[in-house]
């Protein structure tokens, strides 16, 4: 055991270490996560939960000739450390430093880019098949928790995998965990294998339990096909919902036993077909805080390592304001139930659970079957809410269009975490939602400058009783004008200007409040309008005559908001549009990419002043 993970050469050194050395590297590694990601932020338990998963999976198998595939992503941080990037985990989801997801472009070892739940199977599956067509020799492995296995695009994956028979390895990573506790059949029956006296705990290594069974036993362990329906029965009845699915089933597995981790890689290496290799993990292993409080440090920022505590920001959450209003609307409303597919407390509803546990229903991390499921309790007379973020609703285009609006049911989306989100990056910015959103009939988008707007928006559109989307983003409140806390449906005017107006969309009319006291500084007097409800378009040239109106919006410019405005609008008036460009916006900051792309205060007040002076 060297002194420092510096000193090694990763991956390689895996190669020729003990069992032993590996769990003394395990405990260091353990060690070394726990205080970087202090320092920084990010994902720590899931981490902290596979670390032998992922030195086994660099030991036995040759990345990146051998595909790693993992789902979401989040968990990447063990396989990044292995892999040449030991050195940069201090600049861990910074602007311009290493980011918390895997990254192709970041290293060869990272098979392929993720950040959503459910699709390492499906490109499993692709990759498997490119690799039988063009005849090469290669193992594929996908890496996916017992949370994401509850989406159905997983189920999908499997089927096909199963019809092709192809040499797929599917690490199931068992936690019982998501981000929130699982629910959910599987999920039940993945909790009843784990609870298994016959298998929790057992120190049989994988080929000596198949060599002891009767006739077959020795084949088996060599990798023979035709034992597969013996298998299934003589040795793991536990695992036949896969079996029947065409899989070669190992498990459960101790997922914290190097041992047991790197003699079940070594045999699903030499099963022929498809094998799922189901490992029980603890969320947080190795850290107290983190094993007490699997939810809290699942995603946490920058924390005192001794206490666990992190610095709170002052205010209150745009989500603890939905989650309220929430509460108090059930309160009134008995109609009113709340759907989540499984980011209850990341959404903001924990007290909604609490106080309404039969009100409550958490689907899974399966954003189709929550939108459509929504639209059910909705045909049925209910007034559903369903709280996601806004990347994630991407996932249910179709049913939000087909099973909600094309109906004209009352649900009511509540989109957290839209507009730029920071450290997280291209997958979890929400930038799309208001162009994807305003294309639909039937649809209301929404869009609260403070917590006081969306406390009232949220009560107004289940007044509507029609389908409704209320636009949030990440972080506090700030409060713009208390005249504004009883909303009635409509834009407002909050200050006057002779030389341009800006139309400020949501939480952008605090930046835009602010670069006109910037401008009104340098000589420019510039009237500021607070753009609260998107589609349908309340345009109306009596809002405002001025000859140059901005748009700025937190979303994509390309289908958003300024560019229905622009479509409205006559020719007498010349119209700018400010938002996010067409491209995938990087991780980092809130306050860096604002500033990098310009639109925080004082970029958007440079791009009033420049477009003025040059078309005066």
């Amino acid at each position: 055991m060297k002194k420092n993970l510096t000193d090694y050469d990763f991956p390689n050194d895996l190669k020729n270490m003990s069992n032993g050395e590996l769990e003394l590297l395990a405990v260091a590694i353990r060690e070394f996560l726990i205080n970087s990601v202090a320092e920084t932020g990010g994902h720590l338990a899931s981490n902290l939960g596979i670390v032998e998963i992922t030195l086994g999976l660099h030991k036995i198998f040759d990345s990146p000739r051998d595909k790693i595939i993992w789902d979401v992503g989040h968990q990447c941080y063990v396989h990044k450390l292995l892999t040449g990037r030991l050195r940069d985990f201090g600049t861990l989801r910074k602007t311009g430093g290493m980011s918390g997801f895997p990254k192709s472009s970041e290293s060869c070892h990272d098979t392929y880019d993720t950040g959503h739940s459910s699709t390492s199977l499906s490109v499993a599956a692709g990759m498997a098949a490119a690799r039988d067509i063009k005849g090469e020799d290669y193992s594929v492995i996908a890496v996916i928790g017992d949370g994401a296995m509850t989406g159905g695009m997983a189920f999908e994956a499997l089927n096909n995998i199963s019809a092709s028979k192809s040499k797929v390895i599917v690490i199931l990573n068992d936690n019982g965990m998501s981000i929130s506790r699982n629910t959910g059949g599987l999920s039940n029956h993945l909790n009843k294998l784990r609870a298994s006296s016959r298998y929790i705990g057992a120190k049989k290594s994988i080929k000596s339990t198949l060599h002891k069974i009767p006739l077959i036993g020795r084949s088996l362990a060599s990798g023979l096909s035709g034992a597969k329906d013996k298998f299934k029965y003589a040795l793991i009845s536990g695992g036949v919902i896969f079996e029947e699915m065409g899989f070669t089933y190992l498990g459960p597995i101790d997922g914290h036993s190097v041992d047991s981790v790197i003699e079940a890689l070594e045999g699903c290496r030499n099963v022929k077909g498809p094998v799922i290799l189901h490992m029980i993990t603890d969320k947080g292993k190795g850290y107290r805080n983190a094993e007490l409080q699997p939810n809290k440090f699942h995603g946490i920022g920058a924390f005192d390592v001794e206490t666990g505590k992190t610095e709170k920001a002052p205010g209150i959450s745009y989500s603890s304001v939905m989650g309220n209003t929430a509460v108090k609307l059930a309160d009134k409303n008995e109609k009113i139930v709340a759907v989540t597919a499984a980011m209850g407390d990341a959404t903001g509803l924990s007290q909604f659970a609490l106080k309404y546990p039969k009100r409550i229903f958490d689907v899974g991390i399966a954003e189709q079957h929550a939108v459509t499921f929504a639209a059910g309790l909705a045909k049925a007379g209910m007034q559903p809410l369903v709280a996601i973020y806004s990347s994630f609703l991407q996932r249910a285009y179709d049913q939000i269009v087909e099973d909600v609006c094309l109906q004209n049911l009352p649900v009511v989306f509540a989109l957290d975490r839209a507009g730029i989100v920071g450290a997280d990056g291209e997958t979890h910015h929400g930038l799309f939602d208001i162009a994807y959103l305003s294309s639909i009939p039937n649809m209301t988008l929404l869009a609260p400058a403070d917590g006081n707007e969306l406390e009232a928006m949220l009560e107004y559109a289940f007044k509507l009783k029609t389908p409704a989307a209320i636009r949030y983003p990440r972080g506090t409140c700030r409060r713009i004008n208390d005249r504004f806390v009883d909303f009635d449906g409509k834009n407002k005017r909050l200050f006057s200007g002779s030389d341009a107006d800006i139309m400020a969309v949501g939480p952008m009319v605090s930046k835009a409040v602010d670069a006109r006291e910037i401008l009104k500084k340098r000589g420019y007097d510039v009237g500021v309008l607070k753009v609260n409800i998107l589609k349908p378009l309340q345009f109306d040239r009596d809002e405002t005559k001025a000859k140059i109106i901005f748009t700025v919006e937190d979303g994509v410019m390309s289908g958003g908001y300024g560019m229905h405005v622009r479509e409205r609008v006559e020719n007498n008036a010349t119209v700018c549009n400010m938002g996010w460009p067409d491209s995938f916006i990087e991780h980092g900051s809130q306050e860096d990419l604002y500033r990098m792309y310009g639109l925080d205060e004082a970029g958007i007040a440079e791009k009033i002043i420049g477009y003025i002076e040059n078309n005066a």
